[in-house]
């Protein structure tokens, strides 16, 4: 079997399990987890680590960009933020008119640009002392969420023609973009959901390169030599190796995170200990 990533494009109404529960039929292999989920109304870009050496670099993929193809509707509000909450048309007020592009850029690029403060929707999967949030909005009890701190490095016009928007946006991880939805809408005046929502990629990985889940095959996933040649290196000797496998430090000074390699084959995740010599965070 080979270790590595594999890109998928996620239909419309899979989980990120289930196509996580496809994939594992389709290779087979039971050693399959995600780099962050896609909710079921989205569809598009779901990366997955195949192969036990592969689960255990995902924790180091976690923070990377995600950008979205999202469209946005004008005119209502929805209790999730998207399609799949209860819709409701928003009360505009006299003398209010839709606002022609210039003015939306105008405003995305005044507000919705860099380090913003976002609230999350109520209906997510943020733990409230130890419950999912959208289980308590499902039960009609309060759920309070605190604004945090998110960052969308591009938020561009795709196509616009009230009430229907589309955009493309590049952001950190933490972000909602149903949040964002419905934001503009807010600041706009006229509310507004999320109608739509494709990932097309995560780091410098693209959905154009992504297969169905029953149609992938052994060759299609990234050899984790691949996936980790970006990060600092540190070549090992045979008794580097041995040294770290019982759980012992090396003669080294490493950056965090750096990657061990032996026989060119990634084998370590490599972390400076407090005495200058380099420790093994995980041995593959």
């Amino acid at each position: 079997m080979r270790h590595g990533f594999l890109l998928i494009d996620k239909p419309l109404d899979f989980t990120s399990h289930d196509a996580v529960a496809v994939v594992r039929k389709t290779l087979p292999e039971r050693a399959i987890g995600h780099l962050g989920t896609l909710d079921p109304a989205a569809t598009g870009l779901l990366v997955l680590a195949v192969g036990k050496k592969a689960l255990k670099v995902v924790q180091l993929f976690m923070d990377l960009t995600k950008e979205y193809e999202a469209g946005v509707k004008f005119g209502q509000i929805s209790t999730t933020y998207d399609r799949e909450g209860v819709l409701q048309q928003y009360d505009i007020g006299m003398g209010w008119n839709p606002p022609e592009q210039g003015e939306l850029q105008r405003v995305i690029k005044d507000r919705f640009i860099g380090k913003i403060s976002q609230v999350p929707p109520s209906y997510s999967a943020i733990s409230i002392g130890g419950e999912r949030a959208y289980r308590k909005a499902r039960q009609g009890r309060a759920v309070d969420l605190p604004a945090r701190d998110v960052n969308i490095e591009q938020c561009e016009i795709l196509s616009y023609a009230y009430p229907n928007l589309t955009l493309r946006v590049a952001c950190g991880s933490g972000t909602y973009v149903r949040s964002l939805a419905h934001d503009l809408g807010q600041v706009l005046r006229c509310g507004a959901y999320l109608s739509g929502l494709k990932r097309t990629k995560v780091g410098e990985w693209s959905v154009t390169s992504a297969k169905a889940p029953d149609a992938v095959n052994w060759t299609d996933v990234i050899p984790l030599k691949d996936v980790l040649k970006h990060f600092p290196r540190r070549d090992l000797t045979d008794g580097d190796l041995e040294e770290l496998t019982y759980g012992r430090n090396i003669e080294a000074e490493v950056e965090p995170d750096t990657i061990g390699w032996h026989d060119d084959l990634p084998v370590a995740i490599l972390v400076p200990a407090p005495d200058g010599t380099a420790h093994a965070r995980k041995v593959f």
